[in-house]
């Protein structure tokens, strides 16, 4: 098991280990990506997942979503007894919260003794959650089976997990990824159901997934709380701008860290507890005393002096500040500052995400940030459309902001679709991962287009987008309008449903013949799709990725792993060496190899929408 560790060390080196992989079957990951040992409890292989096609004529959330179910609890029995108050003399604790005409009937001074004691609480059995169940969506609410890890061996999952740094060069293989981290999943074995939560919670925030890994996070009872879970706590509300989300955690694990930023934070809770002008005072001692950075400081005592009648005033300078943190920007938005251009310029994309996510932030600042998070997958098209929505509505945002929104709406309500189209390019008119954010905004507004042969020229780019949000079904009506071999077919080819008859090698050739993209880099992705789906003859497909010089053939450690999973059905653990394999800026860091098993163990394991997806995704971004 040794080998585990060349990869968490190495995080798989992925700049540059992409090449490599594709020119040779040289092995990515360590050896022990083998099939787990069958166990005597279970010997059968999982049932893969049922397919969850996308559904046509309406746009996915790019968020997960929990459905809310009834819970059941028990009726207690018995009387509440009415004890005394009394802390226990050797440990300082109360048994119980009193009750409000006892907090009224208490002087000052047995009021501050309260605050000062520890508050145990006997929850009962049946309002306890198992911890081995933590998650955000429940198989039935479009999570992943409960049991899918359940025999996984525990150390590959980890490797998965904590190599990951959460850029996937696909908006599909990010919305998957996630979906499988919010899951309810049992952990695998040798590894505490604690420290699991904690390598998926440390992933979504990696991937700039602030609002799920806070929900995933919350779905375990704070008295489980481990030190792993104490080390991705803070971050996950500083992410979230909610630093008194913090307190109910200080108030029952206060001792799971004891290092400055921690300490810090408990005293801004102290503050919102009613101590407010002690706090402060103990804020600035701290600050005196160089506990952390000034900037640090002095952003912890304007929060804090939020709390209460202490508005004592902070002065915020950025001048010498060189970067961002997330206690920094956390801290900033939440007491409604703006960190300066060149800061947020250089903190990279996940700052982004978190503003494009944050509701405290102006409407101007969060459609700039949107226009990365809705190309990575963060924001959905429902949502990019409802923030552009807001801008159009509000009067005090002005310039090129509601230049666009105007534009989207044009988009909708113009009645001739040659102005309808004419408002979408105008959005279009960016280039980059811009311009996929832009399809992904006006996803909804391109499905109403109806296929007309006057507007086949503008037909790749209104599939890109329909399918961008996964509207499969109405970028399929343009089958008849794009030509056999064109750009516009290689998508529909692709994200059609079902199996489906062998493509023509014939039309796979003047495809090839007409792509203008480097070393025919689209070419081979669709080949590398059409084999992954099972709809192109597995020896024409090796012939035409050889004449591209993107072989799909070939083995590695990685290969072999995800391809094993999938023949057992294992969908949570193909889903997550699918996101290990997709890591990376855009998509010149991915290979048609690793497109071809990530797409056919997806299709074996029953996701067929989301390889379909991935498939055209790789086409359209090329």
């Amino acid at each position: 098991m040794r080998a585990v560790y060349l990869l968490a060390g190495a995080a798989l080196a992925l700049t540059s280990v992409w090449v490599a992989a594709q020119d040779a079957p040289e092995s990515l990951l360590p050896k022990m990506f083998d099939e787990p040992a069958p166990t005597a409890s279970r010997t059968a292989a999982p049932r893969p997942a049922a397919p969850r096609p996308v559904v046509p004529g309406s746009a996915p959330s790019s968020a997960p979503r929990a459905v809310s179910t009834p819970v059941v609890q028990a009726v207690p029995t018995g009387t509440p007894q009415t004890t005394a108050l009394e802390p226990a003399p050797d440990q300082g604790t109360l048994t119980r919260v009193p009750t409000l005409d006892e907090l009224a009937r208490m002087s000052p001074e047995d009021f501050e003794a309260l605050l000062g004691s520890k508050i145990v609480i006997d929850m009962p059995p049946q309002a306890r959650r198992s911890v081995n169940e933590a998650g955000l969506l429940g198989e039935d609410e479009g999570g992943l089976a409960l049991d899918s890890l359940a025999i996984q061996n525990g150390r590959l999952i980890q490797v998965a997990l904590s190599g990951n740094r959460g850029a996937l060069v696909s908006r599909w293989g990010h919305i998957l990824l996630r979906r499988a981290l919010a899951s309810r999943l049992q952990p695998p074995r040798g590894m505490s159901a604690q420290d699991f939560l904690a390598l998926r919670v440390s992933l979504l925030l990696r991937m700039g997934e602030t609002d799920a890994a806070r929900a995933v996070l919350q779905d375990m009872d704070i008295a489980d709380y481990n030190p792993a879970i104490g080390a991705v706590v803070l971050d996950v509300y500083s992410k979230n701008a909610d630093f008194t989300g913090m307190c109910p955690v200080m108030a029952t694990q206060g001792s799971l860290r004891e290092d400055p930023a921690w300490g810090v934070t408990r005293t801004i809770c102290d503050a919102f507890r009613g101590n407010s002008t002690a706090s402060i005072s103990r804020l600035e001692r701290d600050r005196n005393r160089g506990t952390m950075d000034q900037i640090d400081m002095l952003l912890a005592q304007k929060y804090a002096g939020a709390a209460g009648k202490s508005r004592r005033a902070v002065t915020i300078e950025w001048d010498k500040v060189t970067g961002l943190t997330s206690w920094r920007y956390g801290l900033a938005i939440g007491v409604g500052l703006e960190p300066p251009a060149t800061l947020m310029a250089s903190a990279g994309p996940s700052y982004d995400y978190v503003t494009a996510l944050a509701p405290m932030v102006g409407l101007a600042r969060r459609a700039a940030a949107a226009d990365r998070a809705a190309a990575a997958g963060v924001l959905s098209n429902a949502a990019m459309v409802d923030l552009y929505s807001q801008i159009y509505a509000d009067p005090d945002v002005t310039g090129e902001w509601q230049d666009r929104a105007e534009s989207l709406r044009d988009a909708y309500t113009q009645e001739d679709p040659a102005a309808r189209l004419a408002a979408m390019q105008a959005l279009w008119n960016v280039s980059g991962p811009l311009k996929y954010s832009r399809e992904v905004l006006t996803a909804a507004a391109a499905a109403r287009m109806a296929p007309s042969a006057a507007l086949a020229d503008s037909a790749p780019s209104l599939i890109a987008s329909m399918l961008a949000a996964g509207y499969d079904a109405n970028a399929l009506r343009w089958a008849n309008v794009v030509n056999a071999g064109s750009r516009g077919w290689g998508m529909l080819v692709l994200a059609a449903p079902g199996r489906g008859p062998t493509v023509d090698s014939g039309t796979v050739s003047t495809y090839v013949d007409d792509d203008d993209s480097v070393n025919k880099r689209r070419s081979a992705f669709l080949v590398a799709g059409l084999a992954g789906l099972g709809r192109i003859d597995g020896g024409e497909a090796e012939r035409v990725s050889g004449e591209t010089g993107a072989s799909i053939g070939g083995t590695t450690r990685w290969t072999q792993a995800i391809d094993s999973a999938a023949r057992r059905g294992d969908a949570a653990s193909v889903v997550l060496l699918a996101g290990f394999g997709m890591q990376g800026d855009d998509w010149q860091r991915m290979t048609p190899r690793f497109l071809f098993h990530i797409v056919s163990a997806l299709r074996e394991v029953g996701l067929d929408a989301e390889a379909r997806m991935i498939a055209a995704e790789a086409v359209a971004r090329v």
